[in-house]
């Protein structure tokens, strides 16, 4: 059975290799947590049910970028598991699915909090609130570089794809080549988009609690408080409806790009009688993707061929290419 070493290859596609973002998310835990204790413990020396709420809001987002860790881990240990068909790529997306359904909670909660306040003003110790305010925001200051860092950073994706051919007129031949270049894109780490959207959150909250508390302490504006929590809750809510839009097209096998399917299009159709009759193209990871392929040709090439015609740089992993051939008694291919 070695045999077949020559047709086969790992499903991996370098998910078994740690993310910067799963070091740096662990890092933000553990601010965020250091954080929630003494905004908790503040809470209750101080007598202020709003630091001790911000603290327990601080917790639900360390628990929810415990999730985002956990995503990366699984990826990472279970990549070259046969369970999964296109390796686990795809958990990072349900990871940053999670936390994105999360925080569109979370939003809701604030909103409502927020609203009840304005109708039920509570005391507010303005001093010890302002100054856990503004410390909380330079926690999350210093979280949101940690996971900015290198946030939209594009590493060259992978090269030359996979090509498996089905095509009943070309053999399969020992010399079939498999590349492995798993170099990706991970400018589409969801997971860590949605750790960086829940530290963004909180900052926004620490922004806008400290306008509202200065605010009301110095003109007695105490409305300002939940107004501005409720500004924080639409923003807090589109950002989370955003992610949830993208992550769930992901999970459903949503079409790949139509730029790359067009490019795909192009660099196999470029040859006067080929044709594409059918192209799926999906996501299996952060920057990857697998397609699979049908073209008909009067003259049909080998999988080398239609292989060596894909563009690098596209991040195709997996593709197979069905091929088929024109009927002998078609005059002409067509259009």
């Amino acid at each position: 059975m070695r045999d077949l070493d020559l047709w086969q290859h790992s499903h991996a596609f370098g998910q078994d290799q740690k993310r910067p973002g799963e070091s740096r998310t662990l890092l933000v835990i553990v601010l965020t947590a250091a954080m929630m204790v003494v905004e908790i413990s503040a809470g209750l020396v101080f007598g202020s049910m709003a630091l001790l709420a911000d603290g327990l809001h601080m917790a639900s987002h360390a628990a929810a970028l415990g999730i985002s860790v956990f995503a990366y881990r699984y990826t990472r240990r279970h990549a070259h598991s046969a369970a999964y068909s296109f390796g686990t790529g795809k958990v990072n997306t349900l990871g940053g699915f999670s936390s994105a359904v999360l925080l569109s909670v979370f939003a809701l909660l604030m909103a409502a909090e927020s609203l009840d306040r304005l109708l039920h003003p509570v005391p507010i110790v303005f001093d010890q609130a302002i100054l856990v305010a503004v410390f909380g925001l330079v926690i999350n200051g210093a979280s949101l570089f940690i996971l900015g860092a290198d946030h939209t950073h594009a590493e060259a994706p992978g090269s030359v794809p996979h090509v498996h051919d089905h095509g009943p007129e070309s053999a399969r031949e020992p010399g079939h080549n498999h590349s492995h270049d798993h170099s990706h894109n991970h400018s589409h780490d969801h997971n860590l988009r949605s750790a960086y959207l829940h530290v963004l959150a909180d900052a926004l909250t620490s922004v806008l609690a400290i306008f509202a508390l200065l605010a009301a302490k110095y003109f007695g504006a105490l409305w300002m408080d939940p107004v501005m929590g409720l500004f924080g809750a639409l923003l807090v809510g589109r950002w989370s409806l955003g992610l949830i839009r993208t992550t769930s097209g992901v999970l459903l096998d949503r079409q790949g790009p139509e730029r790359l399917r067009q490019r795909i299009r192009q660099a196999l159709e470029e040859e006067a009688d080929s044709r594409i009759t059918d192209l799926h193209l999906w996501s299996i990871g952060p920057g990857i993707y697998a397609a699979v392929i049908s073209l008909v040709a009067r003259d049909p090439g080998t999988p080398e061929h239609y292989k060596a015609r894909l563009p690098a740089g596209l991040g195709l992993e997996h593709v197979s290419i069905e091929i088929h051939r024109y009927p002998e008694e078609w005059p002409h291919s067509p259009a």
